[in-house]
């Protein structure tokens, strides 16, 4: 019977083998992703049954996600003030189409993930919370509205308008960052940057702000957002320069530190202006970070490989 076994194995991988070699020799280009001019479903499409409520429950939390679930949103942050227009908004991080296009993998994480993964990735950085458990109500609340935002993508399509829109990059001044806060942002963030829950707006950096780990915490990525967005009530009217100088001037301030971020890009490759140490680089101008309390529950695991043995 272990001869039988090992002729088999053979067989097979001299049939693997066989297989590599016609694959290097008539090796293709991969497919490269559709890109689309795409809309998501209005509200008005939600369906009137146990679906639609659990995806008007998703989009709720993203509305309001520290009051909905105040356990694990512990920062002055909700999803949409980073994913403004509850997701929809291009060049503000829109969320349509995400679920079309997880799993997939993840850079940072060294790893492919499911779009629950990823999601948590924001409660445990951008929220500075804690990872939310992804069988509860609640996630597949927020998944359902996710997928919402999807229907009718197919699969590997990515639609016109993800992320936000880099800007020429240029040296970002702190010092004068200040001067613009104090002039155009200070209204609403607070002239410390603590935020102004009356008018939504949130911590920029302290506490209750959003931790080293996020894509904010990166000068680059919040020069953009500010480009694009930011004043809130006019979006658009500050120069490239300026949104440098604003960035550099909160991203330079204390905020949460990320617990397990010596992990992240463990095959290198991150991105220029992460602040924080990565395999292969040290940054250059690090920000004071403050303690998480509960740091296990901010970290989300990398998928397990599924255990093997000898039989």
């Amino acid at each position: 019977m272990r001869e039988y076994r090992n002729g088999r194995l053979l067989g097979h991988a001299a049939a693997l083998m066989t297989g590599l070699v016609l694959m290097a020799c008539n090796r293709t280009a991969p497919p490269v992703a559709t890109t689309t001019a795409w809309a998501p479903p209005p509200d008005s499409l939600i369906p009137d049954d146990s679906l639609g409520a659990a995806i008007r429950r998703g989009q709720a939390i993203l509305r309001d996600t520290r009051d909905s679930l105040p356990a694990y949103a512990t920062s002055s942050l909700n999803c949409t003030s980073c994913h403004l227009g509850d997701g929809r908004q291009v060049g503000a991080a829109p969320l349509i189409g995400v679920v079309a296009r997880f799993p997939k993998y993840l850079g940072r994480a060294g790893a492919v993930i499911p779009i629950e993964d990823r999601i948590n990735y924001c409660f445990t950085r951008s929220l500075a919370g804690r990872r939310l458990p992804n069988h509860s109500r609640e996630m597949q609340d927020i998944v359902a509205y996710l997928a919402f935002l999807s229907q009718g993508l197919p699969v590997g399509t990515v639609p016109e308008g993800l992320g936000i829109p880099a800007i020429p990059v240029l040296q970002g001044d702190s010092a004068r960052g200040h001067g613009l806060y104090d002039t155009t942002c200070a209204a609403c963030h607070g002239a410390t940057g603590g935020g102004d829950p009356a008018q939504r707006a949130p911590a920029l950096w302290g506490a209750a702000s959003f931790s080293i780990g996020a894509s904010m915490a990166r000068i680059e990525r919040a020069a953009s957002f500010i480009r694009h967005n930011m004043p809130f009530n006019a979006p658009g009217t500050l120069t490239d320069q300026q949104a440098w100088d604003i960035a550099a001037y909160i991203d330079r301030q204390p905020r949460p530190d990320m617990p397990g971020k010596e992990e992240d890009w463990p095959f290198g490759g991150a991105p220029d202006g992460v602040p924080y140490a990565t395999a292969g680089r040290v940054p250059s101008e690090p920000p004071v970070l403050l303690p998480r309390p509960d740091s296990e529950a901010a970290l989300v695991p990398v998928p397990e490989r599924a255990s093997r043995r000898e039989r």
